[in-house]
């Protein structure tokens, strides 16, 4: 009996090592698996995810020209009949407008004829996560912007000699086209209506048909003059 006690007590802990190994590797296995698992399920959420361009590229920015143009439309009117308290009310509404913000920045980086032109920053372009960068910038500081120096950029005239061109940065520049959004409707109201210098939907070639249709030779009155103002 003592003998067969002793191989008893000998294979006991043979066997519970056995099983303790045995549930190590299950566990070990089950932790794989769940980090396998939590690995994919992170991959699908990352797919799943849009990216910064595809965030900037599905903007409603229809909708966002639309509730800029009704506000505008609001301020000339109210500039129309002298409501300036309206006016003012209106240009601060426009300062913090969400889409007047992006399609500032939109029409600066994206839109413009010069948007790789670079300030003294020497930026030529931003990127998409600049650009939200650059709205958050505008809804904190747009009524307090300080703007950067100017670049100035030599450009040679006919005559031999050179002008220089001041440029400044992309941020400065959208931040003035958001004041341009708050400022102009109240201008256009008051302007003449004839008046052809940098107005929106006013041209050059509306001017040359207002000389063409006043200058013709069967219009009334025959002391006609072209008179050329430069001021």
């Amino acid at each position: 009996m003592g003998q067969v006690e002793a191989t008893v007590r000998g294979q006991a802990p043979n066997s519970e090592r056995r099983v303790g190994r045995c549930v190590t590797a299950s566990r070990t296995s089950e932790h794989t698996l769940t980090s396998k698992q939590h690995k994919a399920m992170t991959l699908s959420q990352r797919m799943q995810q849009p990216s910064v361009a595809q965030q900037w590229a599905s903007l409603p920015w229809k909708r966002f020209r639309r509730r800029l143009f009704k506000l505008q439309v609001r301020m000339w009117k109210a500039a129309r009949r002298n409501d300036k308290a309206t006016v003012l009310f209106l240009q601060r509404l426009i300062f913090r407008s969400y889409s007047a913000r992006f399609i500032a920045i939109r029409q600066v980086s994206q839109l413009n004829a010069g948007k790789k032109t670079a300030g003294v920053d020497r930026k030529k372009n931003l990127s998409f996560k600049e650009r939200f960068q650059l709205e958050t910038q505008l809804r904190l500081n747009a009524s307090t912007w300080k703007t950067s120096k100017l670049r100035a950029i030599p450009i040679p005239k006919k005559s031999g000699k050179t002008r220089m061109l001041k440029v400044p940065t992309i941020a400065d520049r959208a931040w003035q086209y958001l004041a341009k959004s708050a400022i102009e409707p109240a201008h256009e109201a008051h302007f003449h209506e004839r008046s052809y210098g940098f107005r929106p939907g006013h041209s050059t070639w509306d001017a040359l048909k207002i000389l063409f249709m006043n200058l013709r030779s069967y219009v009334k009155g025959f002391c006609k003059k072209i008179v050329e103002v430069d001021i």
